[in-house]
């Protein structure tokens, strides 16, 4: 982590790294899938740590912030968040188990580059999610198919 000078600063957040968000940081790289806040602080609170929900919601929003988490809206408007590579990308994700999959798209950023630049609009961002079935979950859709 870039200007980290100690066990106080939380990566490019440049905040205090507090234990309740090192707990949330250490309870996000237990999956790859994305989760919500409150399955973070229910899990948290199995675990014997007593933060609270608005903690959680608040040491992720700080990383979401800093860049260090990636939030996503599900189908049904959830906020759901996830650490994932620093580098720009989408996320392919199944709305049945939640598996995720990082995804660049060229023709996506050309596409948004160019519609950009018709509208005259600069210093555009963007963010595209795909939902559907991962294929062990599709398996298991088809009709006929052994539960």
């Amino acid at each position: 982590m870039t200007g980290q000078t100690g066990p106080q600063q939380a990566g490019r957040s440049g905040g205090r790294s507090t234990r309740q968000r090192r707990a949330v940081v250490a309870e996000l790289d237990a999956t790859d899938q994305f989760r919500s806040a409150q399955d973070i602080h229910e899990a948290l609170r199995r675990n014997g740590d007593p933060v609270g929900l608005a903690t959680v919601y608040r040491a992720l929003q700080t990383l979401v912030d800093a860049g260090e988490v990636d939030i996503v809206k599900t189908d049904d408007g959830e906020a759901v968040y996830r650490q994932c590579n620093p580098t720009h990308h989408h996320h392919l994700v199944c709305r049945n188990c939640g598996n995720t999959v990082e995804v660049t798209g060229p023709t996506v950023e050309r596409w948004t580059e160019r519609v950009a630049a018709e509208h005259g609009f600069h210093d555009v961002s963007h963010t595209l999610e795909l939902f559907g079935l991962c294929p062990d979950c599709a398996v298991r859709e088809e009709p006929g198919a052994a539960t």
